[in-house]
């Protein structure tokens, strides 16, 4: 049955058939699919050998570790059982094309084009596979391979044939100039890529590596000119995803007039961290950690991320979006999510992602009384003069936009009632890092309370999951000094990644980009998940804006504005890291 989307095309309608923009996968249908498992000489096209084994020819696993039905739930089809081995007749054959649009940028040099080519490196990505860079800068294919050519390397426990890989890749990369609002322009990279196709089943991903305000003309363009007429179409949009819950919603109204919800894959990077991703696995699959994960026994988890430097020439987009957008209400809060959520009937990417919400729902609006914010200004250090933000010449001189943010968050549920969500992102501070912390409750009637003198927050335990930088988990203890006497000590059991696992871990776009791939939405935002996410911080930014609060200015280079201090006091609660700076 064809569906007309009258929005699309400027000119004369046009009908689309389901296949082009809310298609049922091929792998699920009886008519494309001989689900027999005689025939040995049936090839599958996605053979992805770094998460299967070589010798099963379907058998894809996605990060939540699960077999994986190459597009899950897509497109608006209902979910299967998985048959153990899906043979693909031999007269189809699929074809993979990634359209990263945008591709002069810095973004798709520096992440999404050496993502592409690690994937490919480690045989993550189909045989049949192309990549076609799109953008208005004037470039020819050479010229796009000698960009990308820069910035790709080579795994370091697997250097063998970099080169001869490296020259695979770039032969399977292509380019088209284009305008973004033009239907001709897309019209002109459907016949590129049906050439390169050449026939074959079309499964075709959008990485829009673009400005918000470009997101829409985009997908109107690529869904009515470039979209798969036989296979699937997926779009990946990176943050940020509106300034606040008006804009958001009008934004994904608008993507929703040419893509169904599970055709949009909106990407937070954080989630595709190596330690984001064993939050689930620490507390879900360790009897030690999933009964004391309640408000029982933690008594405070903090988020922290801070960097070491500023805008450094970016104050033109940041400062229309400031510290909280940019950082809290996106990374933290879906890490959060993924700390707080209740038990998810399974690893299935709706399960999760339900419980998410829940947990998002059953957070409290901020309020201004919540939130200190911070502006860093300049400051002289060994000899160098490292200016402040309204310093910046791509930054207004009166421009109140915080660089720093500290705030409160509670969660009105049973499992976390009266517990503090302490977070805290800032730039320009005296370190560069990521992490989360949770601070256990003391313990009651401590035998040994008089070795700790008065700062019984040196008894706390503490767990520390180190996100970035040298990834690591460790838990702080209380342990004898060895000796006759009896002196205690605060202890590390440490797990430092580097050195405890010899493989490089991957980076975060080459997660996202393979779950993109395979049809995994575990690790992307939802809509319903946006919105109520936006609706927690929406009432606070509107009411820093309209009372044109000042932001505390702190040093270029410090631990930020004394303000963080005190609001982390007001709930009896000390910042976990400045332990580990002194």
């Amino acid at each position: 049955m064809a569906t007309q989307i009258s929005p699309c095309c400027s000119s004369s309608t046009t009908t689309f058939s389901s296949s082009s923009l809310n298609q049922e996968p091929p792998f699920s249908s009886a008519k494309l699919f001989n689900f027999s498992t005689k025939s040995s000489t049936s090839r599958w096209a996605f053979k992805i050998h770094s998460r299967i084994d070589p010798k099963n020819h379907f058998n894809l696993k996605s990060s939540n570790g699960y077999p994986l039905n190459a597009v899950s739930l897509q497109d608006g089809a209902a979910e299967k059982p998985l048959a153990k081995e899906l043979v693909l007749p031999e007269q189809t054959e699929s074809n993979l094309s990634v359209t990263v649009v945008g591709a002069s940028g810095d973004l798709a040099k520096k992440k999404i084009f050496p993502a592409l080519f690690a994937l490919f490196y480690e045989d993550c990505l189909p045989p049949n596979f192309i990549v076609f860079g799109y953008a208005r800068t004037k470039m020819t294919d050479e010229e796009l391979r000698e960009m990308i050519s820069r910035t790709l390397t080579c795994r370091i426990d697997k250097r063998e044939n970099c080169g001869d890989k490296m020259e695979e890749f770039l032969q399977r990369c292509f380019y088209h100039s284009g305008q973004y609002d033009s239907e001709e322009h897309f019209a002109e990279l459907d016949k590129k890529l049906k050439q390169k196709e050449e026939g074959k089943l079309s499964n075709r991903l959008f990485y829009l590596s673009i400005p918000p305000n470009i997101f829409v003309d985009v997908v109107r363009c690529a869904s009515c000119k470039a979209s798969s007429g036989n296979g699937w179409t997926r779009v990946i949009v990176e943050k940020p995803f509106g300034r606040d819950s008006e804009s958001s919603g009008e934004l994904t109204r608008s993507l929703k007039q040419y893509l169904a919800e599970d055709q949009i894959f909106r990407i937070d990077h954080y989630l595709g961290k190596e330690l984001v991703e064993n939050l689930s696995v620490l507390r879900f699959s360790n009897l030690v950690f999933e009964p004391l994960w309640s408000r029982n026994y933690i008594r405070n988890v903090q988020f922290i991320f801070s960097e070491d430097f500023g805008t450094e020439g970016r104050g033109g987009y940041f400062d229309n979006y400031g510290i909280i957008r940019d950082i809290m209400q996106n990374h933290l809060l879906q890490i959060l999510a993924l700390f707080a959520m209740e038990t998810p009937v399974s690893l299935d990417a709706e399960d999760v992602r339900n419980e998410k919400v829940k947990v998002l729902r059953s957070m409290r609006k901020l309020r201004l009384e919540d939130v200190v914010i911070g502006q860093y200004k300049s400051q002289s250090k060994g000899g160098k003069t490292y200016l402040g933000y309204t310093e910046d010449p791509t930054v207004p001189n009166d421009s109140l936009t915080p660089t720093f943010a500290a705030a409160a968050l509670f969660i009105d549920n049973a499992r976390w009632d009266g517990v503090p969500f302490l977070m805290k992102a800032g730039k320009a501070l005296n370190t560069r890092r990521a992490e989360i912390r949770v601070q256990f409750r003391h313990v009651p009637g401590n035998l040994y309370k008089r070795n700790f003198g008065m700062d019984m927050d040196k008894a706390t335990n503490e767990l520390v999951l180190r996100v970035q930088p040298d990834e690591a988990i460790y838990l702080k203890i209380n342990n004898k000094v060895p000796g006759l006497g009896m002196r205690l000590d605060r202890s590390d059991l440490n797990l430092l990644y580097k050195t405890t696992y010899s493989k490089e871990i991957s980076d975060a776009y080459e997660r996202l980009l393979l779950d993109a791939i395979e049809g995994e939405r575990r690790l992307f935002i939802r809509s319903d998940e946006l919105d109520a996410a936006w609706s927690i911080f929406t009432p606070l930014l509107k009411e820093l804006e309209t009372k044109k609060i000042s932001p505390e200015l702190y040093p270029y280079g410090s631990r930020g504005p004394v303000g963080a201090h005190y609001l982390a006091a007001e709930y009896n609660v000390r910042w976990g890291d400045l332990a580990e700076d002194e």
